[in-house]
């Protein structure tokens, strides 16, 4: 990997440097949204008492912020497909940055929810946007690995808020102020930072190919996205028309039902864990902490391990290791009941089989199975279907966890599986296809030159 300092110092005439520059800038959008998460999850408990927030407000404040992330996502990957990457996730860090400030100067209950909503909002927004041009910008052939390494930045984040939630969390509502503040820091560093990218290469390429097509016509089969699960490209007037009919309505509903329920067990711990251990199983706020900073590493380890071989054939083998690891942690507590103990195991086994089977590899296929001018469009909608998934459990979510945590254990095992399922007989083969597709196009036009001098 290529040494951070040289990164940033990165020109524009050094691809390599500058596709690593892209993936870290863009990657950090992941890195705010896990602190976010996470630091919610442990602000909104260290909050409770000054600002009086009772388990429901706790729960509503959460499904706010996941709402937020949902409605972010569908207008941001939109508009990054419309207006260009570049423009979007410059905006949107300016709204984030007004949301975090509200959140760390709440004074009354209804800058919480102001403040999630607004911050939620701005997040979901930058992701898709951001996604799509560290995609556009990496080199042939290291695609899937440079958006793999949006995830190890996620790492990070939660990393970060874990380890300032164990360190503020005797401290009350000062401790969940210091919360917000580490990602307002980052966000306004970021900020800065990413006014050196440069727009997308590929995104101007194809928008300046469609504007000159002739409305409902098509462009050239060389336009073609890499590993887009359609061969032809998008013509001037029909981006949204051709997400709602063939292979590429195939892949917006494949991929939204599996980040959609696959999503709802690290969803759940990124902002209940600390209730979960505190309320459900009579811990210390300081117990929930340390466990995820003591988990979040293994985490890293294994996305660097999945960035190494997500560009091979070991891609599915990884997967459905990560399954099986989290299947297993779901059905501890499930069969041995929910306490400290068990909610670590699980903990520790969502961590390192989310590495391999989680939301990095929604991510990966997000980018491979869509044109470039509807790519932003269609995992937006992807991304908004699990966040408003996520959103509605997420009020639901206190009130099962303290009437029966056995309950919930079960319906996070479920939701394991099936996703499980989907990611095998209905993700994977389509994605098979896709490739034997582009290669049959790589093909054709190899022998097209061959054609022409006969």
């Amino acid at each position: 990997m290529i040494p951070l300092r040289e990164v940033f110092m990165a020109t524009t005439d050094n691809p390599s440097r500058r596709a690593w520059r892209t993936a870290v800038l863009g990657g950090m959008a992941s890195y705010m949204d896990a602190a976010t998460i996470v630091g919610t999850g442990t602000a909104l408990v260290l909050y409770k008492q000054q600002l009086g927030l009772t388990p429901w407000m706790i729960g509503a404040a959460s499904s706010i912020l996941t709402l937020g992330l949902a409605v972010g996502a569908l207008l941001g990957g939109r508009l990054g497909d419309l207006l260009g990457r570049r423009r979007v996730f410059t905006y949107d860090l300016v709204v984030f940055l007004a949301g975090l400030a509200l959140l760390a100067f709440a004074a009354d209950p209804w800058m919480i929810f102001v403040g999630v909503g607004v911050t939620g909002l701005a997040m979901g927004a930058d992701i898709p946007t951001s996604l799509a041009l560290v995609a556009e910008e990496a080199p042939k052939g290291r695609r899937a690995r440079l958006v793999a390494f949006s995830q190890v930045l996620w790492s990070c984040g939660g990393l970060a808020a874990y380890l300032i939630g164990f360190l503020v969390s005797g401290l009350g509502a000062t401790g969940a102020r210091i919360i917000y503040l580490h990602v307002l820091v980052v966000a306004a560093v970021v900020l800065v930072l990413r006014q050196r990218l440069r727009e997308s290469e590929e995104w101007v390429r194809e928008r300046d190919r469609q504007r000159q097509a002739p409305t409902g016509g098509s462009v050239s089969r060389g336009s073609v996205s890499r590993g887009s699960v359609s061969r032809g490209s998008v013509s001037r007037g029909d981006s949204l028309r051709r997400l709602a009919s063939g292979p590429l309505l195939g892949a917006v509903i494949g991929l939204g039902l599996f980040y959609a329920i696959g999503n709802l067990v690290a969803n759940t711990f990124g902002q209940f864990q600390t209730f979960l251990f505190t309320e459900v199983a009579g811990a210390e706020v300081s117990t929930a902490t340390l466990v995820g900073l003591l988990a979040y590493p293994l985490g890293f380890g294994t996305v660097l391990i999945f960035m190494k071989f997500v560009d091979g054939p070991a891609r599915m083998t990884l997967y459905t290791l990560g399954v099986l690891i989290m299947a297993a942690g779901a059905a501890i507590p499930l069969i041995a009941g929910v306490n400290t103990v068990t909610l670590i195991i699980l903990k520790f086994c969502i961590t390192i089989g989310a590495g391999f089977a989680g939301e990095v590899i929604f991510k990966v296929w997000a980018q491979e199975f869509f044109p470039t001018l509807i790519r932003g469009t269609a995992q937006g909608i992807a991304i908004a279907f699990t966040r408003f998934v996520a959103a509605g459990f997420a009020l639901v979510t206190p009130a099962i966890a303290d009437s029966s945590p056995r309950a919930l254990m079960g319906v996070l095992l479920s939701a394991v599986l099936i996703a499980a399922v989907i990611g095998w007989a209905w993700i994977f083969p389509m994605r098979r296809r896709a490739l034997a597709a582009e290669q049959a196009a790589s093909a054709e036009q190899a022998a097209a030159p061959e054609e022409a001098t006969r």
